[in-house]
């Protein structure tokens, strides 16, 4: 399948590494041309480099009100339109509702939720007709995930706003939507196996939960989200997709 990306330019934010990197792949892979971000200059710069002459790394923080509009404009100037966002960020730390401290949740709501509703907002005032906005959430948008507190408050806020969103676009010819993540074979997801002291066995009490059995790669994240971002994908809007190896029981 064509999915139409090529020559297309997209913004994929927090893309230095994990699924907002293997996503930026695989849009450049089709033939988009991306604008790619990170915190850390370098790493931002390596991997643009890694993904070739139709990437450009850029250090920009979402939780910056002035990032938003920079990265649009970048994305026009060096590449001449602006076609979409991939919206996608650390995940916010680990913790429960005990431990995590008011310091905690407000850097995460800077980072996490506010600094990807501007990043929307700019976008949306940018695109035209065919252009699209996505966001990377989690698998805690529709159940929570223990330990993981912080993010089970605010991505379902965001799924939200990015539901809301997406009926405010649609009379323009904009798309919304959202991939909600599991186990996806990431540095983020092995820190957490981590976290409970064994994480081979970690990791192998959450696969037996799984329908497929494993974790996802990365790649299969980012032909996920690549496809969602196409103009193949064209009459899909407000969708949360869980890429989840079946691990969502509900419909």
């Amino acid at each position: 399948m064509d999915l139409g990306l090529k020559d297309r330019v997209y913004v994929v934010t927090g893309a230095t590494r994990g699924l907002g990197f293997a996503s930026a792949r695989e849009l450049t892979a089709d033939g988009a041309k991306v604008v790619l971000t990170g915190r850390d200059e370098k790493r931002a710069a390596e991997a643009a480099a890694e993904l070739g002459p139709n990437a450009l790394g850029l250090a920009a923080d979402n939780s910056d009100p002035r990032a938003a509009a920079r990265l649009v404009a970048t994305a026009r100037e060096r590449f001449g339109r602006f076609d979409g966002i991939l919206i996608s960020v650390g995940g916010p730390p680990a913790g429960s509702a005990a431990d995590n401290t008011d310091a905690q949740w407000t850097a995460a709501f800077e980072s996490v939720f506010l600094g990807a509703v501007r990043l929307a907002r700019a976008a949306a005032d940018a695109l035209g007709e065919g252009g699209v906005v996505g966001f990377v959430l989690s698998g805690s948008v529709h159940e929570p995930i223990p330990g993981l507190t912080i993010s089970n408050g605010l991505r379902p806020g965001l799924a939200g706003f990015a539901k809301s969103l997406s009926v405010e676009l649609g009379p323009r010819g904009i798309r919304v939507v959202g991939l909600l993540p599991a186990r996806i074979d990431t540095d983020r997801v092995r820190e957490l196996d981590a976290l409970s002291g064994g994480a081979d066995a970690a990791r192998a009490g959450n696969e037996s939960r799984i329908p497929l059995r494993r974790y996802g790669t990365p790649e299969e994240f980012g032909r996920t989200a690549a496809f969602l971002l196409s103009p193949a994908a064209s009459y899909l809007t407000g969708v949360m997709l869980p890429v989840d190896g079946g691990s969502r029981h509900g419909f």
